[in-house]
């Protein structure tokens, strides 16, 4: 009987492993890339997470001095007590910036277990116009001018984010 196939060369060269083992190294690379990215996007959402409970807390703290302020506090003619400072002096630093600042004080708001203890301070700024324009007129309305304060809170812990926000208040 006759052999009708044709005979087959016996040497081979490898090229499809070569290929192949191309083709697991491109694989393993995107791999890394796309794990690196997910790693990264992880981290961001983390952070962002963070900011928010420390946005929180610091905001729950900024409405804690406001209820002070609209209870009609007591200010010290200076330096701060019970959170409320007296109005700042122009050639001082902003209290808020100051790390040696001790007038801080700590907010009793509840908000759960928030990692990102949160603290403010009040301080008279003076009387104000309490419409645009009031204190112009001649005579001035008895209800133009009111007692105006700025309400500082923050929300500070190691290695959290850091949240310091700031509203002027009006007692009418």
């Amino acid at each position: 009987m006759k052999n009708i196939l044709p005979a087959r060369n016996s040497r081979q060269s490898g090229a499809s492993l070569i290929v192949v083992l191309i083709l697991l190294l491109v694989m393993t690379l995107l791999g890394l890339a796309v794990l690196g990215n997910t790693l990264l996007e992880e981290r961001m959402s983390a952070n962002m997470f963070d900011r928010s409970l420390g946005f929180q807390a610091a905001e729950s703290a900024l409405r804690e001095g406001e209820a002070l302020v609209a209870a009609g506090p007591t200010v010290p003619g200076t330096g701060c007590t019970a959170g409320v400072c007296a109005t700042p002096v122009a050639t001082d630093p902003d209290r808020w910036t100051d790390a040696t600042f001790t007038g801080w004080t700590a907010a009793t708001s509840n908000l759960g277990a928030l990692p990102a203890p949160a603290s403010y301070f009040v301080e008279f700024m003076g009387d104000a116009p309490t419409w645009p324009g009031c204190d112009r007129k001649f005579p001035v309305d008895p209800l133009c001018m009111a007692p105006r304060y700025r309400v500082t809170a923050r929300s500070t812990a190691a290695d959290r984010a850091d949240v310091i926000l700031q509203t002027n208040f009006i007692v009418r």
